[in-house]
């Protein structure tokens, strides 16, 4: 399978609500002292399909937060989302992250923890089974999971590639 370009082309018009991920303190020993910066990882999205994350640096926390803000914005990511859930299982690893995404039932809920839950509750998803395997940096597992659902492919567009009706999609 190729890769799939779904990225959002523009960012006005959209109602971004941001998340934040994780905040990481670090700290720089110099001769005068220790100097205190933060990093913050921020997920973005129209809890409607549309998700994108950044990281942000700076000397304060929000500083950093709105930073990442802004570079989350910049890459987005169209998802399609079905009734609540996604349309099929997907598989995805990003450095020692691995991530498993499954749809599940009305009802189900985001079955996922921490920065994953995160990423889905962004793009709008309510019901999923999500399972995070290896590491759980939350760095790399945001990565992953953006990966897995910019790999969802929705039935028109597979009925499209393969030439064939929605209807024989499902049926075969």
């Amino acid at each position: 399978m190729g890769k799939v370009n779904n990225r959002v082309k523009t960012t006005t018009d959209l109602e971004l609500k941001d998340r934040l991920v994780a905040i990481n303190r670090v700290t720089k020993v110099t001769k005068g002292g220790r100097t205190f910066s933060f990093a913050a990882i921020v997920v973005v999205g129209n809890e409607d399909g549309i998700v994108g994350w950044g990281l942000g640096k700076a000397g304060e926390v929000t500083a950093a937060i709105a930073k990442g803000v802004e570079a989350a914005k910049k890459n987005l990511v169209k998802v399609p989302v079905y009734r609540g859930t996604i349309p099929h299982e997907q598989l995805s690893k990003f450095g020692g992250a691995e991530v498993f995404i499954k749809p599940a039932s009305h009802g189900t809920g985001v079955k996922a923890g921490g920065a994953m839950r995160a990423v889905l509750e962004s793009v709008g998803i309510t019901d999923v089974l999500a399972k995070s395997k290896g590491s759980s940096n939350p760095h790399n597992l945001v990565k992953a999971t953006i990966a897995a659902l910019s790999e969802l492919r929705d039935p028109l567009t597979v009925a499209q590639n393969r030439g064939i009706s929605v209807e024989k999609v499902f049926k075969g």
